[in-house]
């Protein structure tokens, strides 16, 4: 009998300590629910609150509220507009990859959305705010040229084509400025014939940029080092009839002819590098 009472009193112990055990796994559970349960918050909420965000500052908060109006309501009008509005969010926090990613996927999406020559412009701006010295790689100049003559070409009369078009000037300028600095440096080292195909790039390439008459007055330095005079005077001749009277016109007269014309001998700043 003794036996029997005990055998009955373990089991029932054992029971309550398991119904323990599964209380505080569904409490625990139940904790774990809480915190990531999902809210649905109406749209006009989000996006306010997005709003709010950027004007405080707190852009990449702003970015994350605007990406949860289109994941909470992705069939609603504020959702298109939340894209975009992200995409600037992204960009303002200096978050340039996100932002590329979305407006990419918003031009892609929504061809015909009178938002998309902005979106078109944002992109530009990204990639020219990260233009670094011509001493450096211009993979960002050469991608801020293509952003932004694709605006220029598809959205010609947008309130964005002219600022894009002076920001394409100062890219070609910059992408110029990378092919002088190289021509220099092969100048310097007597590597004569690679300068030249430098500098002749410059003038072919580059003819709207402020380095077209240094890069003609090299090439004359670089042909007489080779003795190519009549290539020489060539290109001094054009040096002169699209720059006459200009400081780097009387540099390569003075080679040509070999006379010194300067009153002042004094090297000019524009000739130390």
């Amino acid at each position: 009998m003794r036996s029997s009472f005990s055998t009955r009193g373990y089991a029932i112990l054992l029971s309550i300590m398991t119904a323990g055990i599964f209380a505080l796994l569904v409490s625990g559970c139940s904790g774990t629910d809480e915190k990531n349960v999902y809210f649905e918050r109406p749209v006009e909420q989000l996006y306010n609150d997005g709003m709010n965000a950027l004007e405080v500052g707190e852009y990449e908060a702003a970015a994350k509220l605007f990406d949860e109006v289109e994941r909470q309501h992705p069939y609603s009008n504020w959702a298109t507009k939340s894209q975009i509005m992200a995409a600037y969010g992204y960009y303002q926090g200096n978050k340039y990859d996100e932002a590329l990613v979305a407006l990419d996927r918003f031009i892609q999406l929504h061809p015909s959305n009178p938002d998309v020559p902005y979106a078109q412009y944002l992109k530009g701006l990204i990639y020219y705010e990260q233009i670094s010295g011509v001493e450096r790689d211009q993979k960002m100049t050469e991608q801020a040229v293509k952003a932004l003559r694709e605006l220029v070409t598809r959205y010609p009369n947008s309130k964005y084509a002219r600022d894009a078009r002076l920001k394409l000037d100062l890219t070609y300028d910059h992408l110029g400025g990378k092919e002088m600095d190289i021509g220099r440096k092969y100048l310097r080292r007597g590597h004569y014939l690679a300068a030249i195909n430098r500098f002749r790039r410059v003038v072919q390439q580059y003819q709207t940029t402020t380095h077209v008459p240094e890069a003609l007055l090299r090439m004359v330095e670089s042909y007489l080092a080779l003795g190519i005079e009549d290539e020489a005077r060539n290109a001094a001749a054009v040096l002169g009839h699209n720059f006459p009277g200009s400081e780097w016109y009387i540099d390569a007269y003075q080679l040509i002819e070999g006379k010194q014309i300067r009153e002042v001998e004094q090297k000019p700043w524009y000739k130390i590098w």
